[in-house]
């Protein structure tokens, strides 16, 4: 049953893969790198960030997705803010590596809010070997050529309004549809434009407790709506405790501690509710990011320390 359920994922995977959009909105801790799915989000933090996430989904499951997410970005002027990230996915017999350059710009509405404008440019890079499937047969004409270094351009953009203690953001980390073909003139990967709505707010219950409830949600055309909440307690400025849930999908939960001023690591699990739970161990989210200090918005609420 497992290998049969393993091969499925994979030609699903082939099907309606989107490493930008339907890949990252499965990541638990989005809110600590935001840039992934809305490039508005470089510089709203007065540091240069640099971070890591391993996710392993599906444990247990044959050709389960993998993903290896790693960025750098920082605000570089009073109104400018850039990015780069590399996120690499691998799902059974292929893999995806993206490579993404974020710019923003920003606007002060008052003493308050501040709002992002962001723009990404990615490039992936596509290889599916067929040989490594556990049906290949070399006779098939689909199986006779691996994909190698497929090239897919793309572009990306979005708004991000904050203050001290309230985000909303809107963002389309792709806003063209795409299609690869195999050497067969076959159709081999669609990617089509997801579209995000981001919000939170923090609130301090009291001097060493604050909550932050959020919201995602993703829209993609032909697709139902994929909806994300969470609720977080921060105690003492140190660690981070929550629960998420991923709408008929999955329950998780999460943990944060901030080492040092400059060093945070988090980690969730992420416990399925749909059938295919029945057949994996869960999922498992590492992440860490190390700050440097960068003073340069003047009067801006963007601590690297803030609860987002």
């Amino acid at each position: 049953m497992k290998k049969n359920i393993g091969i499925t994922l994979v030609w699903l995977f082939l099907a309606t893969l989107n490493v930008v959009g339907q890949q990252n909105s499965q990541y638990t801790q989005y809110m600590y790198n935001t840039a992934i799915l809305n490039p508005a989000y470089v510089g709203t933090r007065e540091a240069l960030s640099i971070t890591g996430l391993n996710r392993m989904q599906w444990i247990g499951l044959e050709g389960a997705p993998k993903s290896m997410t790693f960025a750098v970005s920082s605000p570089v002027s009073e109104k400018v803010g850039l990015g780069v990230s590399v996120i690499h996915n691998q799902v059974g017999p292929s893999n995806e590596t993206l490579f993404s350059g974020d710019i923003s710009y920003n606007i002060r509405l008052n003493y308050e809010y501040w709002l992002f404008f962001g723009l990404k440019a990615n490039a992936a890079l596509l290889n599916v070997d067929y040989t490594k499937l556990q049906e290949y047969n070399p006779n098939d004409p689909v199986f006779q050529n691996s994909i190698s270094n497929d090239f897919s351009p793309n572009v990306g953009a979005g708004i991000y309004l904050m203050s001290k203690d309230t985000y909303v953001g809107i963002s389309a980390p792709i806003v063209l549809d795409t299609k690869d073909f195999t050497p067969n003139k076959e159709l081999l990967v669609q990617r089509r434009v997801h579209y995000y709505l981001m919000a939170g707010h923090v609130f301090n219950l009291s001097e060493d407790v604050k909550f932050k409830p959020a919201l995602l949600t993703d829209f993609v055309k032909g697709s139902p709506l994929n909806l994300n909440v969470s609720a977080n307690f921060l105690f003492f400025d140190k660690l981070t405790l929550g629960a998420a849930y991923r709408w008929d999908a999955a329950v998780s939960g999460l943990a944060g501690f901030q080492i040092t001023k400059k060093l945070f690591a988090g980690y969730t699990y992420d416990a399925d509710t749909m059938n295919l739970g029945n057949y994996n161990s869960g999922s498992h989210e590492l992440f860490l990011r190390f700050d440097l200090p960068v003073r340069i918005i003047k009067d801006c609420s963007c601590s690297p320390t803030r609860f987002y």
